[in-house]
């Protein structure tokens, strides 16, 4: 065990493709903030093919789901007991009259926070794709190096990309966590 988790050899296919190499302290850090979940493929050296999170032994007990009570449903024409619906938990009264008027306040603050800058995002990105590789997007930084070479629209593509990233267009990094302001 103390092996793996010094050896970058863990891989994962997440919302923006293959993910890796990562430590195995980074993969089960990415699986407590749920950004790899039981159905996630992952993948290392010496397994056969990837598998999903739930089916590799090291990973199931960071990805098993809470188990769900199933209750069936009535039977037709049987009188029941009416439930009530479940409903967003509401802020208390003290609270600030952003979070009472937000919904989304509540899940945006569940959604891992990402290590990487905005401003030093779009700052990198003047030189063309660096900022791009900063945030975890390496094939977007890749196209934005090759074209300012090949072509040079690539320049003005980064200055254009850096100004939206500055701007808050850009919202997650590469795994998925949101970029902080």
């Amino acid at each position: 065990m103390g092996d793996q988790v010094s050896q970058p050899e863990w891989y994962y296919v997440g919302h923006y493709g293959q993910l890796g190499p990562l430590t195995f302290d980074q993969v089960q850090e990415l699986a407590r903030d749920g950004v790899i979940a039981p159905d996630t493929f992952v993948w290392r050296p010496g397994m056969g093919d990837w598998r999903p999170a739930r089916d590799v032994s090291d990973l199931r007990p960071l990805v098993q789901l809470p188990q769900v009570e199933f209750v069936p449903p009535p039977m037709p024409g049987a009188q029941t007991a009416v439930r009530p619906e479940p409903r967003m938990p509401q802020a208390p009264a003290y609270a600030s009259p952003v979070y009472a008027t937000s919904q989304w306040s509540y899940l945006e603050s569940t959604v891992p926070k990402s290590d990487k800058s905005r401003t030093v995002a779009g700052l990198l990105n003047l030189m063309p794709g660096i900022g791009r590789f900063y945030l975890g997007y390496a094939a977007h930084g890749v196209l934005q190096l090759f074209t300012a070479f090949f072509c040079g629209i690539g320049f003005v593509w980064s200055i254009i990309d850096g100004i939206y990233i500055l701007m808050g267009g850009v919202k997650y990094d590469g795994y998925g966590r949101t970029i902080e302001d």
